[in-house]
């Protein structure tokens, strides 16, 4: 059976990076055409063809979004843009229009035609309509219950991709006019302003917002993988390095325990509550065990409160302190509790008595972000490692 596929946002060249470090099977990534991020910063012919490169070395793969609601506009300068990106080395389209997705099946046969969440595919019949044009895969609405995931999934020759983890769109898979009506941002056309997390006034004053809360299905992931599932699917191309490194290790690490029957459910709990404390958010399994419903939602009263444990990047090692060398995102101290993690899933814990500067001046708090630093350790290692807080002195 062919193991089950993490699949990873990145918004830029860096974030490729680092989730296909941290265990991703393939990254998708935005250009400068035909993408539904347009505040990501994409990527570049250059910078596409790098992270081509990159992953295909590591033996993965690389998704191009050209997922926006096609007008005739965006036929201009089409044709050469799917060649440039195909000369770049992408593996797969992620496609939302049939007239784009039947361009490329046609002329590109070699390359997979994925189908994207935003054509809100709910039913067998659409997904094998799909399946005839000559798409590989569907990625399904994320309105689905386990039961219509399975029933799609069985489809022979069909490969499925389910969202697990992040931001959920209030609209059906970011049907949504809200945007548009509000900002005259068109969140079809990649420039969502995420008018359902405004806080609206009502009742003196009162606030009343939108919003769902986050999507997060790591205690079903088995389940997911028993049904016939292709590929899981992690949200948030503009999220931090800390947020992509620390999701996709841990959806990394539960499906690995899974195959090899090694996950217990202290493992679990414990990589659940490594995610919860990444996400700014609230977070549910959404519509997959049962219709969604107000414990699924925010209506008022909601927080996001910015975390503060990524304490910084490590870039690399002074040999003459014996110190690993990193870039500082947020306040530490001597005397606080922290984890030092690595990409291959290592972590060490690591109790702070000694702050140096970049000059090796002592100093007892480190309050700059972006100051470059060095603690001491013993140990030289591999790059894109992380620091996280896990208690104050």
């Amino acid at each position: 059976m062919k193991k089950i596929e993490l699949l990873a946002p990145a918004g830029d060249l860096e974030r490729l990076k680092v989730v296909l470090l941290y265990g991703a099977d393939a990254v998708y990534v935005g250009g400068v055409k035909l993408s539904l991020r347009a505040n990501a910063t994409n990527f570049t012919k250059e910078e596409l063809k790098e992270g081509c490169t990159f992953a295909h070395n590591l033996n993965k793969k690389v998704y191009l979004t050209t997922n926006i609601v096609f007008h005739d506009s965006d036929r201009i300068g089409m044709e050469e843009y799917i060649k440039e990106a195909i000369d770049c080395g992408v593996d797969a389209f992620i496609v939302s229009d049939i007239y784009l997705a039947n361009y490329i099946i046609e002329n590109y046969k070699h390359v997979e035609v994925h189908i994207s969440t935003q054509e809100s595919i709910t039913n067998t019949e659409s997904a094998k309509f799909y399946q005839e044009l000559g798409a590989k895969r569907i990625v399904l609405a994320r309105e689905l219950s386990k039961e219509e995931i399975k029933e799609i999934s069985s489809i022979p020759n069909l490969e499925t991709e389910v969202f697990i983890h992040g931001a959920m769109c209030t609209c059906f898979s970011g049907r949504c006019a809200l945007s548009n009506y509000v900002t005259n941002r068109d969140a079809n056309r990649g420039g969502c302003a995420q008018v359902c997390r405004f806080a609206f006034d009502y009742n003196n004053n009162d606030k009343f917002s939108l919003a769902t809360k986050d999507l997060n299905m790591a205690y079903y992931i088995k389940d997911l993988i028993e049904i016939g599932v292709s590929s899981l699917k992690v949200e948030g191309r503009m999220r931090s390095l800390y947020y992509l490194a620390t999701v996709i290790g841990s959806y990394r690490f539960i499906i690995d325990s899974i195959y090899n029957n090694t996950l217990t459910e202290e493992k679990l709990k414990e990589y659940q509550q490594r995610l919860d404390r990444v996400a700014n958010r609230d977070t549910t399994s959404q519509y997959f065990a049962h219709e969604a419903d107000d414990t699924d939602q925010y209506y008022t009263g909601r927080q996001e409160v910015s975390n503060q444990e990524y304490l910084g990047l490590i870039i690399g090692y002074d040999d003459a302190t014996k110190s690993i060398i990193l870039k500082e995102r947020n306040y530490f101290k001597v005397g606080d509790l922290v984890e030092i993690f690595t990409p291959s899933g290592e972590i060490y814990p690591y109790k702070i008595e000694t702050i140096l500067t970049e000059d090796n001046e002592v100093i007892d708090v480190a309050r700059h972000p972006e100051e470059i630093l060095k603690l001491p350790f013993k140990r030289r290692l591999i790059p894109y490692s992380m620091i996280r807080l896990i208690k104050k002195g």
